[in-house]
């Protein structure tokens, strides 16, 4: 039986009827109970909880490791069965430098690459110190020196412009300390963002700088965390490399990696661990889970003297992206610019078209030499005001051509562009000028299909669930198969 007197907790996060309810029965968090209601039963951890949750739901962690909420109602009946403080640490590790070993700097920014399980919220928060990952990976202490340094402890989706440049500070500090190569553990989210931005900062790069993280959280079995942290310090630490890339998994399971220029890279899926993928090109190379490296490609800029190295981080934040779309109000565009925003991106449909209410909007930002740069909403592709109507009057409003910039890299790129020149015509050259990688020449026909996840699941597409299949439907024709 558990003993009531030490179970007198306080229901955190819980008012109202129910904190009333869980006092009187003495149930606090960390309570192991069951919970009936009707012919239903739940048994699990009663978890701390928002304030603003709605007042009537139990938060309980169940043995699968999920947290449900249970709606508690008079007739439902709560039983404590125990007691289970919720606790999640690593141990301490003595790390020795060895001689034979590159020196590489993990730059802990936050993110989940980084984190820990809030049992408060069952969110994911960046908690774990570089150097608490650095324990949970073992591996590394035979791959490099890591030197870990936390810079910032905030989720991804807070980063701001100025946090760009404040790492890229940061990064040329480490290499000046004679770091052979630089990891930033970044949460995914905005992850591309800054991905760009470093792109366009560092001038005659000569040592890699490898952006990881992790679609899943260190504390759960299925993280993809640590094989990313390992090979991203491959990268850094031994690839003839000298460029920013994003290191994340290749596929569903742990194979590989995918080497991603920072300026074409995106995140395509909220949650599944392959999320990233290179648009309208392919990516760098990969990185197998023998830490085993490959290139795909021979533009890649190679290791040179990190001396040469320099920083160029002026910007300009002042910079919105306006996505066009079926019905988007031009007050939206006229805002921005009633606001004193310094330049526009604009998501532009097709190829790159936005509605003809938009004109006199796109006229007051040409007037005020306000920058709007198109990109396409399609992603895959070239802007091209060329073909239709639509965009030929919007070049003679002065939009600029993002070609095929995807939208995170034109985004940065703007703020930094405008960090050096307010001038319209020197910031129309520099938005059509390839610095970093985010224009490419052409699009291959491989650099829409290949690596972009399909391949490797053509047998299970073409697959039915009929394991004799008589037809097989290939869009609107059907092949019948032999009797």
């Amino acid at each position: 039986m558990p003993n009531k007197k030490n179970s007198v907790r306080e229901p955190t996060g819980y008012r109202s009827k129910l904190r009333e309810r869980l006092i009187r029965e003495k149930i606090g968090v960390w309570s192991v109970v069951k919970v009936v209601r009707g012919n239903s039963i739940y048994e699990g951890v009663v978890l701390p909880r928002s304030e603003h949750t709605a007042e009537d739901y139990l938060v309980v962690k169940v043995d699968t490791g999920y947290n449900i909420g249970v709606k508690i109602t008079d007739e439902c009946k709560i039983t404590e069965i125990g007691y289970q403080k919720g606790d999640y640490h690593l141990p301490e590790i003595d790390v020795k430098t060895k001689k034979e070993l590159p020196n590489v700097s993990l730059l802990g920014t936050g993110g989940t690459v980084a984190s820990r399980l809030d049992y408060r919220t069952g969110s994911v928060l960046p908690a774990f110190t570089p150097e608490e990952l650095f324990s949970a990976v073992p591996e590394l202490m035979n791959i490099c020196n890591l030197t870990p340094k936390k810079i910032y402890s905030i989720l991804s989706e807070n980063f701001k412009p100025e946090y760009w440049v404040k790492t890229a500070e940061a990064i040329l500090q480490e290499f000046h300390n004679g770091a052979s190569g630089v990891i930033i553990g970044h949460g995914t989210d905005t992850m591309a963002f800054t991905a760009s931005a470093l792109s366009f900062f560092f001038k005659d790069l000569a040592a890699p700088i490898v952006i990881v993280g992790s679609q899943r959280s260190s504390d759960r079995p299925s993280s993809d965390g640590p094989m990313n942290i390992i090979n991203a310090s491959t990268i850094a630490g031994y690839a003839d490399l000298a460029e920013v890339v994003v290191c994340m998994h290749g596929n569903t399971s742990d194979t590989y990696n995918l080497i991603h220029r920072g300026t074409r890279v995106r995140k395509m899926h909220s949650s599944r661990r392959d999320a990233f993928k290179t648009l309208s090109d392919i990516p760098l190379g990969m990185i197998d889970s023998k830490q085993n490296i490959m290139f795909f490609k021979t533009d890649i800029k190679q290791r040179g003297n990190t001396e040469d190295t320099y920083l160029d981080a002026k910007i300009d934040p002042k910079v919105a992206i306006l996505y066009s779309y079926p019905g988007c109000n031009p007050d939206i565009l006229n805002s921005i610019i009633d606001l004193g925003y310094h330049g526009v991106v604009i998501l532009g449909t097709g190829l790159g078209h936005v509605p003809s209410d938009f004109f006199p909007g796109l006229e007051r930002a040409q007037e005020q030499e306000i920058p709007v740069v198109i990109v396409v909403e399609p992603l895959f592709g070239y802007t091209n005001l060329r073909v239709y109507e639509t965009g030929r009057d919007m070049l003679a409003l002065g939009v600029i051509e993002g070609d095929n910039m995807l939208p995170s890299a034109a985004y940065a790129k703007l703020i930094w562009t405008l960090g050096h020149t307010r001038n319209i015509t020197e910031v129309k050259e520099i938005m059509t000028t390839n610095i970093a990688g985010e224009i490419t020449d052409r699009e291959l026909n491989s650099g829409y299909l290949i690596m972009q996840g399909i391949e490797e699941n053509i047998s299970e597409i073409t697959t039915t669930l009929d394991p004799n299949p008589k037809e097989h439907y290939w869009g609107e024709q059907v092949h019948k198969t032999e009797e």
